[in-house]
């Protein structure tokens, strides 16, 4: 009985070791797999996604940095792999960098404080709202390897040569010349005969004028030099007219500047307000020549224009060299980010020039009367290089002052004089010659 006891007891105790050491299997092939599971996805948040980093990137970072460009911030290709190089950094030292690196500069650290005291005491803005997964993802872009430099097609000056356009000029060319001297030789021989004509009325053997000049055949007949004299009587006097009357009108004057300015690019596919560059139009009688800190403004973080930008006269690299030469005169290097050059004064060549006895004001135009530049200066948002669009003449200037109605609307500048001219001409609408506008003494004093 003893041993039948003693036996169930040690049954008992090995089913208890068995239960307790399966037990202890379980739970520590449990933690093992939350250990993994934890490991696993912590490894796959740090992978990072370059495609949601290159947006977050563009959104945070674009307006200071560039990948492969020292701008207002370093240049942060490879940022993550080089600080590990270089300084011994992890990715814990820039992750607080990015959240807060006043707070690090303010704490003392050692490369904290160099960068600082390198970009002239310019603390980086704070994104603590970026998370560890947004950092990774923005380094994952940064990481990537930077795309080859496309060919393009060789430009000389800036110009893309266009030798199939060249040769069909040439031929229109030849064409146009081979034609005017058809219709000459046609003119000839019709002369000829029509002096001869004359010559048989008169009773004149044509055959005898067979080795008589044209030219004193021609002179030999006085009805056909009377209708010739007077022909270029009246020709001469319609061209004279003509010529005088465009002395000073300078329509589609198109002259080259010292730098290449696509008003298409900025006022058209960027939608640049006119009046940005050209403030004073709202307040002056000029509108103004704009300085080149209005241009520094956008083209410090600017340095090179889109690949979509390039047209068949003008390429990429042509654009990118008229942005060297606005950081020429300006005196910004570019690479060092700041003005360290002597600034250069830009001879922009004057485009739209009224005489000195013609008085124009931009303000009383823009600002009181609500005329839109487009309406003197036409479609600029459409040229890439600018010209001028009307002819500015004191008869088109009048045309327009008597089909023009004054926008008298809740502009209290006209609320007085509209309400006695109203009652005086009997109308709701004025036109600038009703308010005085062909008087001479508003333009001419």
């Amino acid at each position: 009985m003893k041993k039948s006891y003693q036996s169930l007891e040690d049954n008992s105790t090995n089913n208890m070791k068995q239960v307790i050491h399966r037990k202890l299997t379980s739970k520590i092939l449990y933690l093992g797999f939350i250990i993994l599971l934890t490991l696993s996805t912590s490894l796959h948040a740090q992978e990072g996604d370059p495609i949601k980093g290159k947006a977050l990137f563009n959104t945070n970072c674009a307006a200071c940095h560039k990948l492969d460009k020292k701008m207002t911030g370093p240049a942060l290709r490879n940022i993550e792999q080089r600080l590990a190089d270089e300084q011994g950094l992890d990715r814990a030292w820039l992750t607080d960098w990015i959240h807060n690196s006043a707070g690090m500069v303010k704490a003392g650290d050692a490369y904290a404080v160099k960068i600082f005291n390198e970009y002239n005491g310019t603390a980086m803005t704070a994104f603590p709202q970026l998370s560890d997964q947004d950092i990774s993802d923005i380094l994952a872009y940064t990481a990537e390897e930077a795309a080859p430099a496309e060919t393009g097609t060789a430009t000389v000056g800036g110009v893309n040569p266009n030798p199939s356009t060249d040769t069909t000029s040439n031929k229109l060319i030849l064409g146009a010349l081979a034609l005017l001297f058809g219709l000459l030789a046609m003119a000839l021989v019709l002369v000829r005969r029509t002096l001869n004509r004359f010559a048989e009325a008169k009773g004149v053997e044509v055959a005898s004028q067979k080795g008589v000049p044209i030219w004193k055949a021609f002179v030999q007949n006085q009805f056909l030099v009377l209708v010739t004299a007077i022909f270029f009587l009246l020709a001469s006097g319609y061209f004279v007219y003509g010529y005088f009357m465009q002395v000073g009108v300078d329509q589609g004057y198109m002259p080259v500047q010292p730098i290449h300015y696509s008003h298409k690019i900025h006022a058209g596919d960027n939608g640049i307000d006119c009046k940005y560059c050209h403030s004073s139009a709202r307040v002056s009688k000029t509108s103004g020549i704009p300085s080149l800190n209005v241009c520094m403004n956008c083209h410090k973080s600017i340095t090179e224009v889109a690949e979509s930008t390039a047209t068949e006269e003008f390429s990429k690299e042509f654009y990118d060299g008229e942005i060297q030469k606005l950081y020429a005169a300006a005196g910004w290097n570019d690479a060092e980010q700041k003005y360290s050059g002597t600034p250069q004064p830009v001879k922009w060549v004057r485009i739209h020039n009224l005489p000195d006895f013609a008085y124009f004001n931009h303000s009383q135009h823009v600002t009181v009367g609500g005329i839109e530049c487009q309406t003197c200066h036409g479609p600029v948002e459409e040229m890439e290089v600018m010209y001028q669009f009307s002819s500015l003449t004191m008869g088109w200037c009048i045309n327009c002052h008597r089909e023009t109605n004054v926008k008298v609307e809740d502009n209290a500048y006209y609320t007085k004089i509209h309400e006695q001219l109203s009652k005086k001409y009997g109308v709701d609408k004025l036109t600038v010659a009703q308010m005085g506008g062909l008087e001479c003494g508003k333009c001419h004093y």
